[in-house]
């Protein structure tokens, strides 16, 4: 786990991951927050609407983006402000994910950042992006 303090963030700094969606991620997002549509728990179901299997959940995906901020960038200190999302492409079970995030703003009267972050596949095809607005406590 990465513990930048304030003074040590630059715009540009940068942190990437990977991480392989499993089934059991898809059941147990599923269990947690009680969203069992069809779509992302029946197989036939995605099936007949156009999707090879069952989509994976946009918010499982997006979480990746909280392990970036509080676990990458900034790390320990992180206190997660916001994020801004787009959900580009489906994510399914077995899918190879690539997450990555660079600061792109930092205000000092606020002790704010600004991460601008996105999730590719294996195949580099764009799944979402987002905008994480993150401060620090440092207690």
């Amino acid at each position: 786990m990465n513990a930048y303090r304030w003074e040590e963030l630059t715009e540009g700094l940068a942190a990437e991951f990977e991480v392989e969606l499993t089934q059991s991620m898809l059941d147990d997002f599923a269990g947690l927050s009680g969203d069992d549509n069809p779509l992302h728990t029946n197989d036939e179901f995605a099936e007949r609407a156009g999707f090879p299997k069952t989509v994976a959940h946009g918010m499982l995906t997006s979480a990746f983006y909280s392990r970036l901020a509080g676990v990458h960038l900034p790390g320990k200190y992180c206190l997660l402000h916001g994020i801004d999302l787009e959900f580009v492409k489906p994510a399914f079970a077995g899918d190879r994910l690539h997450i990555s995030g660079k600061i792109t703003y930092l205000n000092q009267a606020y002790r704010r950042a600004e991460i601008k972050a996105q999730i590719h596949n294996a195949q580099g095809e764009l799944i979402s992006r987002a905008k994480i607005r993150v401060g620090l406590h440092e207690h």
